[in-house]
């Protein structure tokens, strides 16, 4: 048996996080057990876990602090709650049936413990610390999460203790606020104007990039700092070079033309790719989107389909939007941009659009946040909560 367990509980300084390994005594896990219990280091000595003093619970169950024990009150809390804590659990497990079938005098667990240095309630580290054990033992025995959930789950919510969310296109439609401002002041200020919502994006237009570089994505997030925000580059040439630039500007997503050469395109998608931003294609005259796509090895996260600023006397031509999606495998966004009016919304939406791309209706407005906000409810989507802590599935 070879078995791996994590969990996430609790909240403020006395947050638990347990990863935990269960394995056959004559297998690695027990190779690892006595090695950890016999070869000590300063600060993360490892104890056996006890219900009490004298009481030692089973299967054998070695704690191994995380952090750097550096004060007798670290140690005690360690020596007390904690361990108390990842005893009882695995006591009660046992109680429930988790290890049914299994013999617990040939199985050994280890449990990697976090303790923060500013921990101090020891009732909320105990009841933190149980409920992490027993929740990732529960998760190592159903061998948690499986592909499905691990694919579902991957986008949806941030890790708790990053203090910032990477937000992820998975619930489309969405708002796209494209800022083609050439003026930081003003910038500044349709920014703070913009609502939050998990269903907007923010554009860093090809001016504003042409004008202050790709520094610029420093000053919307100083603002917006858990926005999606893209990068329109429009690109050229050099495809790598220009799409992990956008990539280390800390851009989500990254615009080529359409127009650049083939091998451009596609070697902007795979460096894309490898700095894990998503790849947008500006159709902005290209004869036949569906055929380019067909025609790379690689297909783009994105395909913005592009009506110019200078031609926005023109009629609204959202393509055949279908074949597009078609063509990149099924799994394609199709953004709409040019001219984009609230009447307009629904008709996007029905062609199938999941990205509305908005410039001036929003930007140039007397009242930014009213503008985007009419815009936002016609996509008729809620919000969600990204930073939830997801402890059942």
């Amino acid at each position: 048996m070879y078995l791996i367990g994590e969990a996430l509980i609790g909240d403020g300084a006395e947050l638990a996080h347990i990863d935990l390994l269960i394995g056959d005594k004559n297998g690695p896990v027990g190779t690892a057990f006595a090695n950890s219990l016999s070869q000590l280091s300063a600060g993360h000595t490892p104890l056996l876990a006890v219900v009490r003093p004298n009481l030692l619970t089973k299967p054998a169950t070695l704690v191994i602090p995380k952090v750097t024990l550096k004060s007798g009150a670290q140690v005690t809390q360690m020596f007390g709650p904690v361990q108390a804590a990842v005893a009882k659990a695995v006591a009660d497990c046992v109680e429930e049936g988790v290890f049914a079938g299994q013999d617990l005098n040939d199985l050994v667990i280890l449990a990697s413990a976090f303790l923060s240095p500013e921990a101090k309630d020891y009732n909320r580290i105990y009841r933190f610390n149980y409920g992490a054990v027993k929740l990732a033992l529960n998760r190592a025995f159903e061998q948690f999460p499986d592909e499905k959930t691990l694919i579902h789950e991957k986008d949806r919510a941030a890790h708790a203790v990053m203090g910032f969310k990477v937000p992820r296109l998975w619930d489309p439609p969405y708002l796209q606020v494209a800022l083609d401002i050439v003026d930081l002041g003003k910038l500044k200020s349709v920014l703070s104007a913009l609502p939050e919502n998990d269903h907007l994006i923010i554009e860093a237009g090809t001016p504003l990039i042409k004008k202050f570089g790709l520094n610029v994505l420093n000053e919307i997030r100083a603002v917006k700092p858990n926005s999606f925000i893209v990068a329109d580059m429009k690109i050229l040439d050099t495809g790598n070079l220009e799409a992990r630039m956008a990539a280390d500007a800390s851009a989500d997503a990254v615009v080529m033309s359409g127009l650049a050469p083939k091998s451009t395109i596609e070697k902007a998608i795979e460096e894309a790719r490898k700095t894990g931003i998503y790849s947008v294609i500006d159709m902005l005259n290209v004869s036949d989107p569906v055929g380019l796509i067909k025609s790379l090895a690689v297909k783009p996260d994105i395909v913005e389909l592009h009506r110019a600023i200078d031609a926005e006397s023109s009629a609204h031509a959202w393509g055949n939007i279908k074949d597009m999606k078609a063509a990149a495998g099924g799994k394609l966004l199709v953004a709409t941009a040019g001219g984009i009016r609230v009447p307009v919304v629904k008709e996007a939406l029905k062609s199938g659009a999941d990205i509305l791309v908005v410039g001036r209706a929003i930007t140039a407005s007397k009242d930014v946040h009213h503008a985007a906000e009419e815009f936002l409810e016609q996509l008729n989507k809620e919000e969600i909560d990204q930073f939830r802590i997801m402890t059942d599935f």
